[in-house]
């Protein structure tokens, strides 16, 4: 089979078509290729032939020109086999990409036509498959071979910039030929065939600025020292075109912002070289007074400015600092204006750059200068006083009105205005203090103590008389000075403890005194016993001439039995001027003495130390016990008369036994069961709900043993009577318990023939041992003789 192929566009297809048709001409490619055999050796030593087919076409790639705009549809080329002879007895089909819809075959001839327009961008190359069957029988005549069809570029897509606008930034002032940015186009055409994809770059807006190199794009500056502040924001249009820029080549282009970004190069300008500003003398330390501001035309960091006052005039009195936000130097005051004293003030402000760039050091110093004249404003002020904190003292006891000193205040003012004095009313001091009004001169109220209150702080207020409401303050302290007007004293009112054991000599305790007087006064005491008195011949005193004195023993042996306490009376002397004495009377406690060291104590003093405890805390102990031991016995008491339930539980629903365990009380007990209810029922019905009420008396009479025999019975018939009634009572009483109960009633009887053993019913109208001799035996019997002497007189009766 052979391919015929249209007329070739360009040199390179024309050679291969005129080589494929030549060579298909006079050969018809292929040319019967003579067949191989292949052996294979059978078992019986024969041999098995494999016929190979013989190839009868081939074919090479085929080409057709991309976006076809003719009516008919575009030749492709030419399938033939060798074994079409012509006649129509061979049928070609075609299969694979586009088959059928792009690419159509004739069934007869074999050519292949384009019915539909391609693009080389959307698919490149197409996969097709041929083959040559028998009209009639459908047999392949040659076997299925695959070939391909390439669609061949032209020039049909111009070059495409990304999205833009692209922004931009390149420093100010930079130099010739300072790369700003690379841009980049593309070309959907085939780079390999042509110049359809061949790009050049070049500048259609932002010249003579800026300038790009045509092959790489890399935009760059045209122009060297390029200055923000004139010319902030270029604008630039960048082309590309394909074949390589020659004429009929397509372009795109696209904008591209460029924007200077600052750099420092320009200083700080004040606007004007002398400025003025007013201050009042009364401006407030520390506060702003006033605002300069020095411009810079560039941004940022670059025209950050740090002011400062350059002159010593200014730098002592005024400071200045910079605002972050505005950049302004605000003026504060570092020390107070006074009008009178200095007027007028000139402050030399700098400004200079924080930044700065060195490379730009040729265009001068990056700072400016500028004067700055303030006047002081006069302003009516508060007096002054002379100094800031007055002290004064005054003796203490002096007499209401004394005079303890004086303040002083002026108008600081040019016309000298009269001051007025007075006092903070809202402190304390008032009540012991005043102040005249026009000299300021401080006197007492009332006389003052030292012991009382040694200092007093008071605050003086002045203001001008022809303006009260300005007012100035003042404080002062007042010190209250002593005089020797309070007499020593002993400075311990314990006992003092004298040992029976004492011997004549012995120093029995040593005594100080103490005080109110300050210690000027205080230091020096001396003592002595009374003169007055008579010589005591117990004790006597020693002065150690150390503020200090010892009581000695004048005697031995002190007896506690025969006189626990002394009295003795010291009197002391300050050495004050003039001289106080005063006179105090120590207890002396005599006691049996254990030796501990140096301290001597009493046993019962001993044995309270020796434990470790103080009397308030031996005290509160002992409380506490007390107090537990109440709750104790309250707690026992409540347990015993509390009664428990006949029912243990509601939900306990069972037989139980109920137990009654009562004692009697004796013969006095009259609250007792009374035994005569079983002997008589009727008298048990009539006092049954009457156990509250004590149970007459009854005579008894004693029967003969006659009679006793024919009593049994009856007796016996009222016990069984008695339980009936009792056994009814329970059946029908609604308020016991809810089951069976075991009632007990103990009766012992009278059928003994030999009567009873008790004493209730033994026989006489008096006993034969006589009690008399009780009332002989004291007072411990005297109830037990009174007790058998009522008996006695009840059976007599």
């Amino acid at each position: 089979m052979r391919i015929s192929a249209p007329s070739c566009l360009c040199p390179f297809l024309v050679c291969l078509c005129f080589i494929q048709r030549c060579y298909g001409a006079s050969h018809h490619l292929p040319a019967k290729v003579p067949s191989f055999r292949n052996g294979t050796k059978l078992a019986n030593g024969e041999t098995e032939v494999h016929h190979r087919p013989k190839r009868g076409w081939i074919w090479n790639q085929f080409f057709v020109l991309e976006e076809h705009l003719g009516t008919e549809a575009q030749y492709v080329g030419k399938l033939h086999s060798n074994s079409d002879k012509g006649d129509g007895s061979v049928r070609y089909i075609l299969s694979g990409d586009g088959a059928g819809n792009i690419f159509v075959i004739d069934e007869v001839t074999g050519d292949i036509s384009a019915t539909k327009s391609l693009d080389r961008e959307s698919k490149s190359h197409y996969v097709l498959h041929a083959q040559a069957l028998d009209r009639n029988t459908e047999e392949a005549l040659e076997p299925k071979s695959e070939f391909i069809i390439k669609v061949q570029d032209i020039n049909d897509n111009a070059p495409t910039f990304p999205d833009g606008p692209v922004v931009a930034t390149v420093p100010e002032m930079s130099e010739l030929g300072t790369s700003v940015l690379q841009v980049t186009a593309s070309d959907a055409d085939d780079p390999t065939y042509g110049n359809s994809a061949r790009i050049v770059y070049s500048v259609l807006q932002g010249q003579p600025y800026f300038s790009i190199d045509p092959k790489t794009g890399i935009i760059r500056t045209a122009l060297s020292e390029m200055d923000r502040e004139a010319r902030e924001h270029y604008t630039v249009v960048i082309q590309a075109k394909d074949m390589a820029g020659q004429v009929g080549g397509l372009s795109g282009s696209t904008t591209i912002n460029i924007t200077l970004t600052d750099v420092n190069d320009n200083p700080p300008m004040f606007p004007q070289k002398n400025y003025q500003l007013y201050v009042p003398e009364s401006a407030q330390v520390g506060k702003p007074v006033g605002k300069i501001k020095a411009t810079d035309e560039d941004l940022g960091i670059n025209a950050d400015i740090k002011y400062s006052i350059i002159n010593s005039e200014g730098a002592n009195t005024f400071s200045i600092s910079t605002e972050r936000d505005t950049r302004e130097g605000i003026i504060s005051l570092k020390k107070p204006l006074n009008y009178e004293r200095k007027k007028t003030y000139t402050l030399h402000i700098e400004g200079t750059n924080t930044h700065v760039d060195p490379r730009f050091s040729y265009l001068g110093s990056f700072k400016d200068t500028a004067t700055l004249k303030i006047t002081v404003g006069d302003v009516d002020e508060a007096p002054i006083f002379s100094i800031d904190h007055y002290i004064m003292d005054v003796y203490e006891n002096s007499p209401s009105g004394t005079e303890v000193g004086a303040v002083a205040a002026r108008d600081p003012d040019s016309r000298n205005s009269p001051v007025r004095y007075f006092l903070d009313s809202k402190e304390e001091g008032v009540r012991y203090f005043r102040i005249d009004e026009s000299s300021g001169l401080i006197r007492t109220t009332q006389s003052l103590d030292r012991e009382d209150m040694s200092w007093h702080n008071i605050t003086v207020m002045a203001s001008e008389v022809d303006n009260p409401s300005l007012l100035s303050h003042v404080p002062v302290t007042v010190q209250v000075l002593d005089v020797n007007d309070n007499p020593p004293e002993i400075a311990t009112d314990e006992e003092v403890i004298v040992c029976e054991s004492s011997r004549p000599g012995q120093v029995i305790q040593t005594v100080t005194a103490v005080d109110k007087d300050d210690f000027a006064n205080g230091q020096r005491f001396s003592f002595a016993l009374p003169s007055q008195l008579p010589v005591n011949p117990n004790f006597t005193l020693k002065d150690n001439e150390d503020s200090s004195a010892s009581i000695i023993a004048r005697r031995r042996r002190f007896n506690q039995q025969t006189q626990e306490l002394y009295e003795l009376p010291i009197v002391v002397w300050d050495g004050g001027e003039p001289s106080l004495s005063g006179t105090s009377t120590l207890t002396l406690r005599v006691c049996p003495c254990q030796r501990h060291g140096k301290v001597r104590m009493c046993q019962g003093e001993a044995f309270l130390s020796s434990a470790g405890l103080s009397t308030g805390a031996l005290i509160a102990i002992l409380l506490c016990i007390v107090i537990l031991l109440a709750i104790v016995v309250l707690f026992i008491t409540l347990r015993r008369s509390k009664k428990e339930p006949l029912i243990i539980s509601e939900e306990d629903i069972r037989e139980n036994v109920v137990t009654y365990d009562d004692e009697g009380g004796g013969e006095e007990d009259t609250e007792a069961f009374d035994i005569i209810a079983l002997r008589n029922p009727a008298a048990a019905e009539e006092f049954k709900f009457r156990r509250d009420i004590r149970p007459e008396k009854r005579k008894h009479c004693t029967l003969p043993r006659s009679h006793r025999a024919a009593a049994v019975e009856q007796d016996e018939s009222d016990v069984h009577e008695f339980i009936r009634q009792r056994l009814v009572e329970a059946d029908m009483d609604t308020s016991v318990p809810p089951y069976d109960s075991l009632q007990t009633y103990a009766y012992e009887g009278q059928g003994s023939p030999t009567g009873s053993v008790s004493p209730l019913d033994t026989p006489g109208t008096q006993s034969e041992q006589d009690y008399n001799y009780l009332d002989n035996w004291g007072p411990q019997f005297q109830k037990l003789a009174e007790l058998y002497a009522e008996a006695e007189s009840e059976v007599t009766a």
